[in-house]
């Protein structure tokens, strides 16, 4: 097929098998005699709960991708947890073994709208309009996210890795500039530079206020942060806190202006 049908080819190397590979280890989770009840820490949900929500988020994902237009609050990243809530009340099912059966299809519905050619080169998503691929690193992020948060309520080690960690950039870039606090970027103007230490690395620039994120790093930055790939995932997600990232040795600072880190994760707020 002619013209942009050549940009979606092929997902980012290891972006499908992640997807897959992410949605057979929740489903593992909770095939594993999961106790459904159990309450996810800091969060309002409980374990079936939030599988629910999964069920859900990877079946709009789906949905998308194949050129279905849904809508999903009001488009704003404050609209998400109202839309959540709502589609949880509208969806009854709490059970283990049929939720991580729906996390499993829908992220293989995912791939397959994807192999079967998305009808438009951008589309509309909960977090704005993005290119399927973007979508993709979306769809990942989102499993990880709450695929730690089962892990966590249900005492089993999470599947977060460097690896998987690294295919989420292309969202939380795309993300970021999006789900800014501006009442926490008002007046300032900083160039962070972060660098994983796996590698990938990608630059922040504020500049009275406005926000803007990219993979060159900012000439000159003010404030280098080096920092360890899971936790900087979790610091995204609002799963894991700086000052602990600091103490373990997991988050370094360097810089003109290093007290402009711990100004960082406030300016921005999770959905």
């Amino acid at each position: 097929m002619p013209g942009g049908r050549a940009i979606r080819d092929t997902l980012p190397d290891g972006l499908a098998a992640a997807i897959r590979e992410t949605a057979g280890d929740i489903a593992a989770l909770l095939r594993r005699g999961a106790d459904m009840g159990l309450p996810v820490p800091g969060s309002e949900w409980n374990a079936g709960e939030a599988a629910a929500h999964l069920a859900q988020a990877n079946e709009l994902m789906a949905d998308i991708a194949a050129g279905h237009a849904r809508s999903y609050g009001d488009g704003t990243p404050q609209s998400l947890a109202p839309a959540n809530e709502q589609a949880l009340a509208e969806f009854d099912e709490r059970r283990a073994e049929p939720l991580a059966a729906m996390i499993v299809a829908q992220a293989d519905a995912y791939l397959k709208a994807w192999d079967e050619g998305p009808k438009e080169e951008t589309v509309v998503t909960p977090l704005g309009p993005m290119n399927p691929a973007v979508l993709g690193s979306y769809l990942l992020t989102h499993m990880l996210g709450h695929g730690y948060d089962l892990a966590r309520a249900l005492g089993r080690p999470h599947m977060i890795d460097r690896t998987r960690v690294g295919l989420t950039l292309p969202f939380l870039i795309t993300a970021m500039p999006r789900v800014t606090d501006p009442s926490r970027t008002a007046g300032l103007t900083a160039r962070y530079a972060i660098r994983l230490w796996s590698g990938a690395r990608f630059g922040l620039t504020v500049t009275n206020g406005a926000v803007s994120v990219g993979s060159p790093l900012p000439d000159r930055p003010d404030c280098t942060i080096l920092i360890e790939p899971v936790t900087f995932l979790l610091m995204a997600l609002g799963r894991r806190g700086q000052w602990g990232a600091l103490t373990r040795g997991h988050l370094l600072v360097r810089g003109r202006k290093p007290w402009l880190a711990p100004r960082f994760p406030a300016l921005f707020k999770a959905p």
